[in-house]
């Protein structure tokens, strides 16, 4: 059962204690306080008299966390953080904020930032926040406004748009004259793999069990934990990849990498979704949003098309098409988990 409000120890105590947790000197947090050191000691003396426990080890010029102390801190932090972003967004005076559209480090890279400058054009005035991430983020605490999401389609997250479904389909650069995965295929070449969370059909175990060749070795294997390593090694040439057709079908379209297998792809049931964090949004959310699912609709007409292997070539692979300067300000954060979320990618 939760402690009552009333027995909650006063903001002062906690703002205090985070302040000197977080540089670990109480000089410096009443630096930060604008109170006097004596001040903020006798503030963490009455936190732990009312906790009953002690917070802190005190040793020479140092101090270091209890295990109470510890796990108070990593909940008071993150609280006290949540109001400082809180009172900045109430107090400061109303300025354009821009428009925060999270997707995991693959989605951005691959199927988001290509298409911005699109948005751009359609939208001169508008700034747009792009949050790359491989984690579950939550929506109104990291002040984000659009989320594209990765779950089974018979999971759909609540309220959400249906972009684009998953198709699976083998790719590879055109210099390596490839237009199958077969016994020899494998024999020759290198077989990128995901190493992210486990998706269906993702693992070239799945892949090769669903066309026979289960029992078959390939040369050798090269590992990657992130979806959009995994596609630039396949541009550079260093082997084949599993391609979710989505992301990579306008490098298909380009000639810059080849669907194998006559481009013939495998539906894994799940599909890639769009999140709104609020049900009565600003309008320029609105239109991004529309924009988002005309974007996802008009790529998925035409998915992936059979692409004959061309003749072997030694140019240099393509990279991935860069978002060209200009226009709207665009800031893009990029963070990574182990793994990706069940909900991104």
């Amino acid at each position: 059962m939760a402690t009552p409000l009333v027995r909650l120890a006063p903001l002062d105590l906690i703002r205090g204690f985070v302040a000197v947790g977080r540089r670990m000197s109480v000089t410096l947090a009443a630096e930060d306080l604008c109170l006097t050191q004596s001040a903020v000691s006798r503030q963490i003396h009455s936190l732990e008299d009312a906790l009953g426990v002690s917070l802190f080890h005190r040793g020479y010029r140092s101090i270091s966390f209890t295990p109470a102390g510890e796990r108070l801190f990593r909940t008071a932090d993150g609280v006290v953080r949540q109001l400082q972003d809180a009172f900045e967004a109430i107090t400061r005076p109303a300025e354009k904020q821009p428009v925060t559209i999270t997707a995991s480090i693959g989605v951005t890279a691959l199927w988001l930032l290509p298409r911005l400058s699109e948005l751009q054009q359609r939208y001169p005035a508008l700034d747009v926040r792009v949050a790359a991430n491989d984690k579950l983020l939550d929506l109104r605490a990291e002040g984000i406004d659009l989320a594209i999401r990765y779950a089974g389609i018979a999971n759909a997250p609540a309220g959400a748009t249906r972009l684009f479904d998953e198709t699976i389909v083998a790719v590879a650069s055109p210099s390596l004259g490839l237009a199958r995965v077969d016994a020899d295929a494998l024999a020759h070449h290198v077989l990128i793999e995901f190493d992210g969370q486990r998706r269906p059909l993702l693992r070239w175990s799945d892949h090769l069990s669903a066309l026979g060749l289960a029992e078959t070795k390939p040369r050798s294997m090269l590992h990657l934990n992130h979806y959009d390593q995994v596609v630039q090694a396949a541009l550079a040439g260093q082997g084949i990849a599993l391609g979710r057709a989505a992301l990579v079908e306008p490098l298909i379209a380009e000639g810059k990498l080849v669907a194998l297998d006559g481009g013939k792809g495998k539906p894994s049931g799940h599909a890639y979704w769009l999140v709104q964090a609020e049900t009565t949004a600003r309008q320029d959310v609105r239109e991004v949003a529309q924009w988002i699912v005309e974007q996802a609709r008009s790529a998925a007409e035409p998915l992936v098309s059979a692409s004959p292997a061309p003749a072997r070539s030694t140019a240099p692979a393509h990279g991935i098409p860069a978002e060209r300067a200009g226009g709207p300000a665009i800031e893009i954060e990029a963070a990574a988990a182990a793994g990706e979320g069940v909900a991104l990618s």
